[in-house]
């Protein structure tokens, strides 16, 4: 697994250990299956963002401080510009750039996501609150509570991140779109 996946592990381990909780406390406490955020902490497997959020939501710390290992300091507004966002790669078939990083006490995150095609099956994630995505380039399939969508260049979509959904490039070619998870 990827060097940033580990990092992202270290931090998880750390905010635990800080907070003097065990690895069940937390999953209880964020409504996430313990094996779950076990294997997230053991730096091995993909740790989803909308599970990163579920954990700063509910000890009110940052995101950027789970997936960047940075606090946001700005707070009148935050420039990111072209291609320059922090970002990190969850596997080789998901990166998502963050476009406000340095923003602190935002309302909703929102991300520049890559997602490169592959033949494994769609990972479906959920997670509280609302999700938008507009798609930039490429062909979207997106799986919502159990309905299939395809999404062209231009297409958004507004969702209750909730149920149960997951994405997949399709014609063989890499998906770009800008998501807002909040």
């Amino acid at each position: 697994m990827d060097d940033q996946i580990r990092q992202i592990a270290e931090r998880l381990r750390g905010l635990r250990d800080a907070m003097e909780l065990s690895s069940a406390e937390i999953a209880a406490d964020c409504g996430i299956n313990p094996t779950e955020y076990e294997r997230a902490e053991s730096g091995e497997h993909d740790i989803s963002v909308s599970m990163l959020q579920q954990i700063a939501r509910h000890y009110n710390i940052a995101l950027d401080a789970l997936m960047f290992g940075e606090e946001p300091k700005m707070s009148s507004y935050f420039l990111t510009r072209a291609g320059k966002g922090v970002s990190v790669e969850r596997t080789k078939a998901y990166k998502y750039q963050s476009l406000a990083a340095g923003f602190k006490d935002r309302k909703g995150d929102p991300f520049i996501v890559t997602v490169e095609p592959n033949e494994t099956p769609m990972h479906y994630n959920t997670h509280e609150g609302q999700e938008f995505n507009l798609v930039i380039e490429g062909r979207l399939l997106l799986s919502i509570g159990g309905k299939e969508l395809v999404l062209n260049p231009g297409d958004s979509i507004y969702f209750n991140s909730r149920l149960p959904h997951g994405m997949k490039a399709l014609d063989g070619k890499a998906v770009k779109f800008l998501a807002i998870i909040m």
